[in-house]
């Protein structure tokens, strides 16, 4: 059978995992023309539902504390070299203020695991921004939590929760965390989420320490099953100060071949072109946007803090303002026949 015809058949039913491993290792090794076909199928796919618009996400990274020590992470608990910070609530709300009036229409609150923020911190922050801006949504990425504070989060008007699995091989994610963090767990904190009426987000790297083309498929199995509302898929980048250090970055074709592959068995998700894509590459973005994503996440956060929120090397877009990066980003879009549109741009 063709690589053609096995990524039609991904349209209507998985093949098993052994044969999706080997689907993954033969598109890596494919040429251009195989490559441009699964990027058009995804492509079509991703227009079916949502047309050309490029729904916009209003990021606030509000705190690099962590308590976790995750191998692969900038801001982990043992880097002693982060200029850490906190932003108040008072500052969260200012950032909402000024990316309404740039059109955003989602925020995303997201920092380190920071016990500093308790739930209930979290809840009345979420709770503020709601009645400033109700016609907004409000996603929250701030770890694991129990099923109590995220139903406390849920009552208090979040929308959305992003919290990537990392990776389906647990053998894989216990070479990516350490001990005291179980996949088990994670999967938990996955389901809860789902069943409070989140909109939910799960996701992965791509080329991280160890990974395999077995890996990554159990990734897709995983997402086919769990059917997340939102998917970030991004290359590993390694960072200085990390046990990862000297490990290679991920491929950016191979991210982009788990962006097209995702869409095609998730034709509703909402998939990131994440800022990851657009540090590895000057055109990673738009590429992941003509793979099958359909979502970008601009920076709100102060300017003052955004190269402190470093979880990886040479992270793009920490000097601009939110009012320029959005002009450019329209730019950049237009020459690619994409569109930002002024939505909430909940899943469908």
């Amino acid at each position: 059978m063709s690589i053609q015809n096995k990524i039609d058949r991904l349209q209507t039913s998985l093949p098993s995992l052994a044969e999706l491993a080997l689907l993954i290792e033969e598109l890596n090794a494919s040429d251009e023309e195989t490559l441009k076909y699964l990027f058009s199928t995804a492509r079509n796919l991703t227009e079916q539902t949502y047309g050309k618009n490029v729904f916009i996400r209003g990021l606030i990274e509000f705190s690099n504390y962590c308590k976790n020590n995750c191998y692969y992470c900038g801001i982990r608990k043992d880097n002693k070299s982060v200029d850490r910070y906190r932003l108040t609530k008072e500052e969260i709300l200012e950032c909402c203020k000024q990316g309404y009036e740039l059109g955003f229409r989602t925020y995303v609150l997201q920092s380190g695991e920071d016990n500093f923020y308790s739930a209930d911190n979290i809840a009345k922050i979420t709770s503020e921004i709601k009645n400033a801006h109700p016609d907004c949504a409000v996603t929250l990425s701030v770890g694991e939590k129990s099923r109590t504070e995220y139903e406390l989060f849920r009552r208090a008007g979040a929308d959305r929760y992003l919290l990537r699995h990392e990776t389906a091989d647990c053998t894989h994610y216990k070479k990516l965390k350490p001990p005291e963090l179980v996949f088990e767990k994670r999967i938990r904190c996955l389901n809860d989420l789902k069943e409070l009426g989140f909109q939910t987000g799960a996701g992965f790297m791509v080329g991280s320490p160890f990974q395999t083309a077995e890996s990554l498929a159990k990734d897709l199995l995983f997402l086919k099953e769990f059917q997340p509302h939102m998917v970030g898929i991004g290359p590993f980048i390694p960072h200085h100060a990390t046990p990862f250090k000297d490990f290679p970055q991920g491929s950016v074709k191979l991210t982009l071949i788990m962006i097209a592959l995702t869409r095609i068995i998730l034709p509703h998700a909402l998939i990131p072109a994440t800022t990851a894509l657009g540090t590895a590459d000057p055109l990673g973005r738009e590429k992941g946007l003509l793979a099958g994503a359909n979502v970008v996440m601009p920076n709100l956060s102060p300017v003052s803090v955004r190269k402190k929120y470093e979880l990886y090397e040479n992270k793009i877009c920490t000097s601009s303002e939110a009012a320029e990066c959005i002009e450019c980003l329209k730019r950049r879009l237009k020459k690619i026949d994409r569109q930002i549109v002024v939505d909430r741009g909940d899943f469908v």
